[in-house]
């Protein structure tokens, strides 16, 4: 497989998977995690971190060996690399805390499946040199672990009075436990896509008159 030429690195490169190419707030990838695991912060943090980790390093061996693996079986490896490194995560996290790994449940597991990492293996790190493949990745795991964590943060915020596991109000604040059940987790996200949405359409209307400006 050929790589493509231009392998310059800008703010760009990393700045893709954050705005642009957000994998939630646009893309609307790995939506199993973002509603299953975003009932409290500490555990979209964990689970951000974790799927950063594989992202960042199945695309750094995807592009050190994408010209050694032959086209028919190129799926599988990729699935192999990646399933490699969600192993190592799984085993980590049960021995850091066994609490966490509960509360994180099968979804750890489930990252071997989640399309933004399959799919920058495919569409990018396979066509790319290691060190934009990494910055690439990096922005895409800061912008999937920021989109957890926004959900994250509201919803414990809001269902349990509560940030990283401390109290922020008193004995009179009534949680809404709404928000720490799956219909929160739409909720939240519905928000979110929404303020996401409109920021882009000002930043578009914006960029419209600037250059409707310089035209006349």
């Amino acid at each position: 497989m050929s790589r493509i030429r231009d392998n310059s690195i800008s703010w760009e490169t990393f700045n893709e998977g954050l705005w642009k190419e957000n994998p939630v707030f646009v893309m609307l990838l790995g939506m199993c995690p973002v509603l299953a695991v975003t009932n409290s912060a500490m555990n979209a943090l964990a689970m951000g971190i974790a799927t950063a980790f594989v992202l960042v390093a199945s695309s750094t061996l995807v592009s050190l060996l994408s010209k050694y693996i032959p086209k028919q079986v190129r799926i599988a490896t990729y699935i192999i690399i990646i399933a490699t490194f969600v192993t190592i995560v799984d085993y980590v996290i049960q021995a850091i805390s066994l609490d966490l790994y509960n509360a994180l449940g099968a979804f750890i597991q489930l990252i071997v499946v989640n399309c933004m990492i399959l799919g920058r293996a495919e569409s990018y790190a396979s066509k790319y040199r290691p060190l934009k493949s990494i910055v690439n990745a990096l922005g895409m795991s800061a912008g999937f672990t920021i989109a957890l964590l926004s959900l994250g943060v509201v919803r414990e915020i809001l269902g349990a009075g509560s940030l990283f596991g401390i109290q922020l109000f008193g004995d009179n604040f009534q949680p809404w436990v709404v928000m720490v059940l799956p219909p929160g987790g739409f909720l939240v996200l519905g928000a979110w896509l929404l303020l996401f949405d409109w920021v882009n359409q000002r930043q578009q209307k914006k960029a419209e008159k600037q250059e409707a400006h310089h035209a006349s």
